[in-house]
């Protein structure tokens, strides 16, 4: 009986440490989970951003085409006019929470003349990991594309 009694006690606290390795697992899931939900947000904030300036630049005509040669069909625009009116709009536009820096990066501009490509990068900040990630020197870097088309219909 002894005996028996001694090999319980070798036992004693096993069950601890399973349950705070389990915790320890569900935990950094958990943290995962927070900061895969807060870059996607962020994303969909720059996209939405992207899109707004897109609209408004694809209504930047070029001055110089359009006195030059009539508003005839789709706005003349140029990659100069999409870059301003893009640059202008997202310098008047505030930054939405989670997003630590943006800026506009090619292929800004006009394909084809008639549709504004707007491509906005921006730095996520995530709220639970983020440290780890600056001090190893690393972001989350994420990247949209949105365009626009304008017509004179």
């Amino acid at each position: 009986m002894a005996n028996q009694f001694t090999e319980r006690r070798r036992d004693d606290g096993q069950i601890a440490v399973l349950v705070l390795g389990l915790f320890v697992v569900v935990l950094v899931f958990i943290l995962g989970a927070i900061d895969v939900t807060s870059a996607q947000l962020a994303r969909m904030r720059l996209l939405d951003t992207a899109d707004s300036i897109a609209l408004g630049a694809a209504d930047a005509l070029d001055t110089r085409g359009v006195y030059g040669g009539g508003l005839e069909g789709p706005l003349v625009l140029t990659d100069e006019s999409v870059h301003e009116a893009a640059q202008g709009q997202l310098a008047r536009t505030p930054r939405p929470p989670g997003i630590s820096g943006w800026s506009l990066v090619d292929p800004t501009g006009t394909p084809d003349g008639a549709t504004a490509e707007v491509t906005l990068r921006g730095h996520a900040t995530l709220p639970m990991t983020g440290w780890i990630l600056e001090s190893l020197g690393g972001e989350v870097t994420i990247t949209v594309t949105s365009r626009a088309r304008a017509s004179l219909d």
